[in-house]
């Protein structure tokens, strides 16, 4: 048996040991948010752009795209079992704590107007998979209506990074080279969002203090030409409190 490995070629040899490796990765990626899938799946493109096999690519797409949908279903199955839950489950607490309250209202309300839709765009968009798997798990989604949107979302997002691990195989002669491209690539793509949302959080900041300073003016010298503080117009109801 070892003679025979042996003496594969070293195509045979990747492609025997790559394709486990990328459905393990991608579908582990799904389940524990934290593997940059998107660069496991544009390496393994580019790796296989480069091979004679022309159904290489092809393997990887469906390899990726069936890993994908098997670790979201995985992971939303878990998340359902903390909804129905009383003391929830660590699963649910982890997607809580990785989708931020903005975003996950925003999820909810793009759930409540596109429907099962906004799972394919939550697959493309970077950090957005998350915010709206748990509106759909807040908003008590079978799983199987979850199930016929993740299915092209998965898909659509698998043929997406092939494509940048094409487009980088395509501009070096060396695997290598390309697999740095598309890896460089989709670090960019997946980080540009969150980069652009807290540049606008600090210009917002910024500008909310300076706007606070000035209406900070603006009340002591209306307190100043109204009266002292002990008449009863300087003086909040109860209600104000509430």
């Amino acid at each position: 048996m070892s003679e025979a490995v042996g003496r594969l070629p070293p195509e045979s040899t990747q492609q025997a040991v790559g394709y486990p490796s990328l459905f393990l990765l991608v579908a582990l990626g799904a389940l524990v948010p934290v593997i940059p899938t998107g660069a496991v799946v544009s390496s393994a493109a580019v790796v296989a752009f480069h091979q004679t096999d022309p159904l290489a690519l092809l393997y990887v797409f469906l390899v990726a795209s069936f890993a994908a949908f098997l670790g979201d279903v995985g992971l939303y199955w878990l998340g359902q079992r903390g909804i129905r839950s009383k003391n929830g489950s660590r699963w649910l607490v982890a997607l809580r704590d990785r989708a931020a309250p903005d975003r996950l209202e925003q999820a909810q309300r793009k759930l409540d107007e596109h429907g099962v839709a906004v799972l394919v765009l939550s697959r493309l968009v970077p950090a957005g998979r998350i915010p709206v798997m748990l509106a759909c798990l807040l908003g008590r989604m079978p799983l199987r209506r979850f199930v016929r949107g993740d299915i092209p979302a998965c898909l659509a997002w698998a043929a997406t990074y092939q494509l940048i691990g094409i487009l980088g195989g395509s501009l070096f002669d060396e695997p290598w080279k390309g697999v740095v491209a598309a890896v460089a690539l989709t670090v960019v793509i997946s980080g540009a969002p969150a980069l652009w949302r807290r540049v606008r959080r600090g210009a917002g900041t910024s500008s909310g203090s300076g706007s606070g300073s000035g209406s900070g003016t603006g009340t002591a010298g209306s307190s100043d030409s109204t009266g002292s503080p002990g008449s009863p117009d300087s003086t909040d109801s109860p209600g104000q409190h509430a």
